[in-house]
């Protein structure tokens, strides 16, 4: 995987590029402390991961990532804990509260490393699998209307049946393909071809109305617009 490191304090990037060096699957190609400096490079070249400072002095790490168009994994690095659930609703992989060790490093790593490599998958295109009680039950896209988080378990609704497994809505969101589904709530994902109406605060799909977060409007009329 290829990875770049933004954060305004060099010392917490020496650490990330310290422990990365121990990562046999990681390539760290650039650090950054102007996180506008990494704007330009993400504008320019393809990462996979991005370790990203939350507290920085121009623009907060939860901000500089809501603004990527294009969003890699990212893992959040920071000395406060207070934005926790915030980066877990942009679909963070993990969340390294500084001083973080090696160990704790390489299975935020690893969780990147393994969603990376079921979404590269050779003819991964149509389904997942999810676990149900002791079984895994498939899944396929095209049934999916959408998704919908409830504690620590998901429910997929399907055209025919309900699927509940348990499973956060952030890791739900990273199995999915990107151009076919889209998050709409902090609770809720839909599949973009079953969406029949958008209006201002909740969407149809199918048969069903489902709520639309403010945070999440824009992006999802960009994704229509794309498709129109």
């Amino acid at each position: 995987m290829k990875a770049i490191a933004i954060d305004d304090e060099p010392i917490a990037l020496e650490v990330v590029r310290t422990h990365a060096s121990r990562v046999p699957f990681l390539e760290l190609k650039a650090e950054f402390t102007d996180a506008f400096e990494a704007l330009e490079f993400l504008q320019k070249e393809q990462v996979d991961l991005i370790f990203l400072d939350i507290k920085m002095p121009d623009i907060s790490g939860i901000d500089f990532f809501s603004a990527l168009s294009k969003k890699p994994f990212v893992i959040f690095t920071t000395a406060y804990s207070e934005h926790a659930v915030t980066s877990f609703e942009l679909d963070a992989i993990d969340y390294l509260l500084k001083p973080f060790s090696l160990a704790r490093f390489i299975k935020a790593c690893n969780k990147a490393f393994e969603l990376f490599n079921y979404r590269n998958l050779p003819g991964q295109q149509g389904f997942i699998f999810v676990k149900v009680g002791n079984e895994h039950t498939k899944v396929n896209f095209e049934d999916i209307l959408y998704l919908e988080a409830g504690g620590n378990y998901v429910t997929f609704v399907l055209n025919e049946r309900n699927v509940l497994t348990r499973m956060t809505l952030s890791e739900a969101v990273n199995l999915l393909p990107s151009d076919k589904f889209v998050r709409v709530h902090r609770s809720y994902i839909v599949s973009l071809q079953k969406i029949e109406k958008v209006e201002r605060h909740q969407v149809t799909v199918g048969r069903e109305k489902v709520p639309l977060g403010e945070a999440y409007s824009e992006s999802l009329g960009i994704l229509l617009s794309r498709r129109s």
